[in-house]
């Protein structure tokens, strides 16, 4: 098949394709004999595996290493469950840093009512004051009220 077709697939943009190639990600395709690339089945799994990895928010470092065990099946998946583990860890603290966000968003909202003009919009001054940042945490916005 022809890298549209790939594509197509794998729901997949050309431009990705040819990218997850240039740095190994993907395997090159053989040329046919008017120099097309020609895609097969396990071009298809292969990339659609690196899509699912992708949509669980690993990174493509993560992606690659996963890739690593799947090309050695002889292999302990030891490796697997502590990339796992620590893709986790991750996902953890942008959930917390998310319900943070929420909360100061949720705060900066109520600074305001829709009714005022933009000028005493209480929301509009919050983000135009300077954030107190604690350690490592986003800022709580504060401001004056509508």
């Amino acid at each position: 098949m022809k890298i549209g077709e790939l594509a197509q697939r794998t729901a997949c943009q050309v431009e990705t394709i040819r990218y997850y190639e240039r740095i190994g990600m993907l395997a090159p395709p053989v040329r046919s004999a008017n120099n097309y690339r020609t895609y097969g089945d396990a071009h298809v799994e292969r990339l659609l595996f690196i899509r699912h990895c992708r949509a669980l928010d690993m990174t493509l470092d993560e992606v690659r290493v996963l890739l690593n065990f799947r090309d050695r099946p002889g292999d302990v998946c030891d490796g697997v469950n502590e990339l796992l583990d620590k893709h986790i860890g991750h996902v953890t603290s942008r959930i917390e840093s998310l319900r943070v966000l929420e909360q100061q968003l949720r705060q900066l909202r109520s600074e305001c009512s829709p009714a005022d003009c933009s000028t005493e919009c209480g929301i509009l001054h919050a983000l135009a004051a300077p954030a107190p940042l604690e350690a490592g945490a986003p800022g709580h916005l504060g401001g004056a009220g509508c």
